[in-house]
C-alpha cells in the first residue's frame, strides 16, 4: 500500500515537471522577441509614422490639390485678358544695356529706319480706349525695349529719355504723341530735322484695313461732292443761257 501511493506521488511529478519544462519552452521565443523589439525601440527614436488613407473620388467631390514646397514658384495662372505682367519683376532703368556699342554708322542708321518705323506703327495700332492690361503692356514693351535695343549707346540714351518722360498709354493718340517726341528727342541729338507729330500717322502709314476703307469711302464722297457741285454749276450756266 505504502508503494503504490509513492508511485502515484513520483507520477505526479513527472508530470508536473514535464508541464513546466513545456511551459518554459513555449514561452521562452515570445519574451525574447519582446525583449528584443523593445531594444530595437529604445535604440531608434525615430517612429514610423502612420500611413494615411488615401482619398478617393467617392469620399470628397474635389480633386486633391498638392501642397507647394518652401521657395518654390507658383505657377503662372492667365489673367481674365489673357496676359498677365508682373510689375514687380522688371528691371530697372539704371541697369546697363544687354548689347555693346554699335560701331557700323551704316548698320546704326538703317536699324534706327527700322526700329522708328516699326515703333510707330504699334503705336498706330494701339487701342483707341487700352485697358489697363493693355496699357501695362506697352509700357512694359518700352521699357524692355530700352534694354534689348541691339545698339548699346543708343539704348543707353533712350533710357534717359524715358526716365525723364515715362511713356503714355492712356489712349492711341497719347501714345503715337509721346513716341513722336521721344523720336524728336533723338533727332535732336542727332541733329537731324523734326517731324510734324500731327502728320506722323500719313509719314508711318500702318496698311490698315479699315484705315484705307475709310480714305476710300472720304474719297468716294469727295468726289460725289465734287460731282454734284459741277453740276449745280451747269444748271445755272443754263439758266443764264
Amino acid at each position: 500500500m505504502a508503494r503504490r501511493q509513492h508511485l502515484t506521488v513520483s507520477l505526479l511529478l513527472i508530470i508536473f515537471l514535464f508541464l513546466s519544462v513545456s511551459y518554459f519552452f513555449t514561452s521562452a521565443p515570445a519574451a525574447a522577441r519582446d525583449r528584443a523589439a523593445s531594444f530595437v525601440g529604445a535604440s531608434n527614436p525615430l517612429k514610423q509614422q502612420p500611413l494615411q488613407p488615401e482619398s478617393t473620388d467617392s469620399d470628397s467631390g474635389h480633386d486633391a490639390v498638392s501642397p507647394i514646397k518652401d521657395g518654390a514658384a507658383p505657377s503662372a495662372t492667365p489673367s481674365t485678358g489673357g496676359f498677365s505682367i508682373d510689375v514687380d519683376s522688371m528691371p530697372s532703368l539704371d541697369d546697363l544695356s544687354i548689347a555693346p556699342k554699335l560701331e557700323n554708322a551704316t548698320l546704326k542708321a538703317e536699324l534706327g529706319r527700322a526700329t522708328w518705323r516699326f515703333l510707330h506703327t504699334m503705336a498706330a495700332r494701339f487701342p483707341d480706349k487700352p485697358t489697363k492690361d493693355e496699357q501695362t503692356t506697352f509700357k512694359s514693351f518700352i521699357e524692355l525695349f530700352a534694354r534689348l535695343y541691339p545698339c548699346g549707346d543708343c539704348a543707353q540714351h533712350f533710357r534717359r529719355i524715358l526716365a525723364k518722360y515715362p511713356p503714355q498709354a492712356g489712349s492711341r493718340s497719347a501714345a503715337a504723341g509721346w513716341l513722336c517726341f521721344a523720336h524728336n528727342l533723338v533727332n535732336e541729338r542727332l541733329e537731324k530735322p523734326a517731324f510734324d507729330c500731327n502728320a506722323i500717322g500719313d509719314f508711318y502709314d500702318c496698311g490698315c484695313a479699315e484705315d484705307d476703307d475709310k480714305k476710300s469711302k472720304e474719297s468716294k464722297e469727295e468726289g460725289a461732292d465734287a460731282a454734284a457741285g459741277e453740276k449745280k454749276e451747269d444748271k445755272k450756266d443754263e439758266k443764264k443761257e
